[in-house]
């Protein structure tokens, strides 16, 4: 196992660096990725300095472990896209408390209305069609109303 390590050059970090980010590729997870960097570092910097597999082995340990906030705080600068437009993927939550008129009767507890180009099922006190209802509650693909 130590001949294996000691054999470690800069040829092997790059190669493994590039299988790893290929892996990443099949495997999406945005794990691999940085592993593959890191690897990438220490073949690029084995060019250069030519350390010993040992300090390869701790590059490569301690570049991996940078890795980890690095991308954290890269994560949690792209998050802030989102907060921009929190109803994003949330189209029936961005609904609640807007008033709408009913297109058919909730009867039994059960109609519909129609919002922009699109008919929603709404479930609330039975109303008749042409009544203003307002949206208290959104759950999945169903509304619920109360009259206004």
């Amino acid at each position: 196992m130590a001949e294996m390590f000691s054999t470690l050059g800069t040829w092997n970090w790059l190669v493994f660096g590039i299988i790893l980010m290929a892996l990443e590729l099949a495997a999406p997870g945005v794990f691999l990725f940085w592993l593959g960097l890191a690897a990438l570092l220490v073949g690029l910097l084995s060019f250069a300095i030519h350390p010993s597999w040992q300090a390869q082995i701790l590059m490569f340990a301690v570049f991996s472990a940078a890795a980890v906030p690095l991308w954290r705080r890269i994560a949690r600068s792209n998050n802030s896209a989102s907060k921009s437009n929190p109803f994003l993927n949330k189209r029936a939550d961005a609904l609640v408390g807007r008033i709408f008129t009913l297109e058919k009767p909730i009867i039994d507890g059960t109609g519909t209305v129609r919002i922009d180009d699109t008919i929603w099922r709404v479930a609330g006190p039975d109303t008749p069609a042409g009544s203003r209802v307002k949206i208290v509650q959104a759950d999945g693909a169903s509304l619920t109303v109360a009259a206004v």
